[in-house]
């Protein structure tokens, strides 16, 4: 499994007047140039919290899914 640091990133965005906070987790290149990366550029992606294994998991959108909240 290839593995290198990437980075969790706040870009604070003015919407109707609001400020609100968007996060973006950077993927390092070595890592999203590997030939075993799952996923595209733009691609929809589901992402889940594994609150007792404190983890971000990021899978494949499931369009089948009914209660995922966007």
């Amino acid at each position: 499994m290839l593995e290198a640091y990437g980075k969790l990133i706040n870009r604070p965005t003015q919407t109707g007047g609001k400020m609100y906070d968007k996060f973006f987790i950077y993927v390092p290149i070595e890592v999203a140039r590997d030939s075993a990366f799952p996923f595209k550029a733009n691609e929809k992606v589901k992402v889940k919290i594994d609150i007792d294994n404190k983890q971000v998991i990021i899978r494949k959108n499931d369009t089948t899914t009914k209660n995922l909240r966007v």
